[in-house]
C-alpha cells in the first residue's frame, strides 16, 4: 500500500477489507448521509409509545430513569417495534403514566436492579473462574451468565451451584464455544515491539487529549503491552501511550500522536473508499443495532446484548490468576485476533465502544465484549473529535471514532457491579492485561497482524486501499513467525 505524505501527517488507519456484505449493505448506503430521521420519532399519541431509531433509545432511557426513581428496572430496545421497552418494579401509578407519556412502553418485572446487582456481586465473590462472564438482561430480568469451552469439570459444578444458590427466576447460565481471550490486533491497524515479538492492534476512534494534543483510544490491554505504536509493522513509532487501563474498571487506553500537526479525522473508514463521520460518543442500550470495524476481519454488525459486563479472564502471566474487566458491553457482533481497539459505532454516527475480546470467531460467531467510550473518555479527560484537519476521504477509519463510550449504558444493565471482571476485553482469558502486559511473543501477532495491517494506518492514503491490506489477517509482510495478536 502506497503511502501519501502531507504537509501536515494525515493519519488514516484503515480497517479490515474484508467487509460483511450483509452489514455493508446496511450502512453503506448511509455512509456520509444525513441520518436525521427524528420526524419518526413523534409519539403514536399522548401515552403512546415512540417510534425511534435504537440510536436515540439511551437518551429516552436516561429521561424514564430520572422519573421512575427507584422503580426503574432496566430498559432495552425492540427493534421490530422500535420502541424502548422500560422494566419497572413496585412502580407508583403516577410515575408510570408519566414514563408511558415521555414514549416508553412500561413491563412490570419481578426483580429490582438492586436485587441484580446483589446477585452479581454474588457471582463475583463465589464464582470468579477465568472463562466466565456476567451481565443484566433487562429482556428477561435476570442476570445472564456465560461459561467458555475452558470451564469444565469442578469449575462448571461450581458455577452452576452459585447460579442455582440465586434462584431460577434470578439468574440463568449458558455455554460459549471457544475461549474468551482479548482480540489483539484490531480497526485500523497498529504496531508495536515488545519483548522481542510483534504486538498488533486496532485502532478506536481519534480524539482530542485535555491539553489539546491530537490522540487516539485504543483497547486498555494494547497500552499495557506496548508503550510505543507505529503505523506500519516495521515503522518508526508515531504514536505513545499516555493512559492505559487494564484489568479492572474498564480496558482503554489514550495514546498521544507524537507529531502535534497530526491531522486526526473523526470518521471510521468501512472499506472501498466509504467513510462514516463520527460525531459524538453514545451510551449503548440492549437491543441497539451496531456496527463493528476491525483490521482483521473487516465490518461486520450485530446488537447490543448486555450492558455493565464482567469479564474473567485467564492471566496470561499467571496460571492461577484472574484478569477481571468490569463495565464493558457485550454484543452478538463477531470479532477476531488483532481486531482489539477497533470501533463498535452507529450507522449514524455515535461513537460507542472499543474492541476488548470474547469467545468464537467470524465464521461460528460468538459473543465480544467491548470498552465503553463515554467511560474510557470520562476517565481521560479526552474528547472526541477531530485533533487536525477533517480528512475526509482519506481513509480514517478507525481513529475517527473517537468516543464514544456508551458507557452510561451500563446503568440499566445494573451488573456491574459485576464487577470483577475489570475489562472484557481481556476477555481472553486474561490475554490482555496479562499477556500484553507482558508483550511477550504471543502478543506478537506479528505476523498475522501483519501484513496487511502494516500500512494500513499509512500517514493517509486513500480509505480504500487501505482497507484491503488490513485485512490480511494471518500473513505476516515479512514472513515471520510472531505469534499472538491483540
Amino acid at each position: 500500500m502506497s503511502h501519501r505524505r502531507m504537509p501536515k501527517r494525515k493519519v488514516a488507519i484503515a480497517v479490515g477489507g474484508v467487509a460483511a456484505l450483509g452489514a455493508a449493505a446496511l450502512l453503506l448506503p448511509n455512509a456520509n448521509a444525513s441520518q436525521d430521521q427524528n420526524g419518526q420519532n413523534a409519539a403514536s399519541g399522548a401515552t403512546g409509545a415512540k417510534t425511534l431509531k435504537s440510536a436515540d433509545a439511551s437518551d429516552l432511557a436516561d429521561q424514564v430513569q430520572k422519573i421512575l426513581g427507584d422503580a426503574f428496572a432496566g430498559s432495552y430496545y425492540d427493534g421490530g417495534k422500535q420502541q424502548l421497552v422500560v422494566n419497572v418494579v413496585d412502580g407508583d401509578d403516577n410515575v408510570i403514566v408519566q414514563a408511558k407519556k415521555a414514549g416508553a412502553v412500561v413491563r412490570e418485572v419481578d426483580n429490582s436492579l438492586g436485587e441484580l446487582r446483589q446477585a452479581a456481586k454474588t457471582l463475583k465473590t463465589e464464582a470468579t473462574i477465568p472463562g466466565t462472564s456476567w451481565a443484566v438482561d433487562p429482556r428477561t430480568d435476570k442476570v445472564l451468565v456465560t461459561a467458555d469451552s475452558t470451564v469444565t469439570g469442578a469449575k462448571w459444578d461450581r458455577l452452576q451451584s452459585t447460579v442455582r444458590s440465586l434462584g431460577a427466576d434470578m439468574a440463568t447460565v449458558k455455554k460459549s464455544a471457544g475461549s474468551f481471550k482479548t482480540f489483539v490486533s484490531g480497526g485500523d491497524a497498529i504496531f508495536s515491539q515488545a519483548q522481542g515479538g510483534n504486538v498488533r492492534c486496532s485502532l478506536g476512534f481519534n480524539v482530542t487529549a485535555s491539553d489539546g494534543s491530537p490522540a487516539f483510544l485504543t483497547a486498555g490491554h494494547c497500552g499495557v503491552a506496548a508503550k510505543d505504536w507505529s503505523d506500519s509493522q516495521n515503522g518508526q513509532p508515531i504514536a505513545t501511550v499516555d493512559q492505559a487501563t487494564f484489568p479492572g474498571n474498564g480496558d482503554f487506553s489514550l495514546v498521544k500522536y507524537n507529531d502535534p500537526n497530526t491531522q486526526a479525522p473523526s470518521e471510521v473508514n468501512v472499506g472501498n473508499g466509504q467513510t462514516v463521520q463520527i460525531k459524538q460518543a453514545a451510551d449503548a442500550t440492549v437491543g441497539q443495532a451496531v456496527f463493528r470495524m476491525g483490521s482483521t476481519t473487516g465490518l461486520h454488525d450485530g446488537k447490543v446484548t448486555g450492558l455493565d459486563a464482567t469479564v474473567n479472564f485467564q492471566s496470561e502471566t499467571d496460571p492461577n490468576g484472574v484478569d477481571t474487566v468490569t463495565g464493558l458491553i457485550q454484543t452478538d457482533v463477531c470479532a477476531e485476533a488483532g481486531d482489539s481497539g477497533g470501533s463498535l459505532f452507529t450507522q449514524d454516527g455515535g461513537a460507542v465502544g472499543l474492541t476488548s475480546g470474547g469467545s468464537g470467531d467470524c465464521t461460528s460467531g460468538g459473543e465480544t465484549f467491548f470498552q465503553p467510550v463515554t467511560a474510557a473518555l470520562q476517565a481521560t479527560g479526552a474528547t472526541l473529535g477531530d485533533a487536525g484537519a477533517g480528512a475526509g476521504g482519506q481513509a480514517g477509519a478507525g481513529d475517527q471514532a473517537g468516543a464514544g463510550d456508551q458507557a452510561g449504558a451500563g446503568d440499566e444493565a445494573g451488573a456491574g457491579d459485576q464487577s470483577g471482571a475489570a475489562d472484557p476485553s481481556a476477555s481472553a482469558g486474561g490475554q490482555a492485561g496479562a499477556g500484553d502486559q507482558a508483550g511477550a511473543g504471543d502478543q506478537a501477532g506479528a505476523g498475522d497482524g501483519s501484513g496487511a495491517g502494516g500500512d494500513q494506518i499509512g500517514g493517509g492514503t486513500d480509505p480504500s486501499g487501505a482497507a484491503g491490506d488490513q485485512s490480511g489477517s494471518g500473513a505476516a509482510d515479512d514472513g515471520s513467525s510472531q505469534t499472538d495478536t491483540h
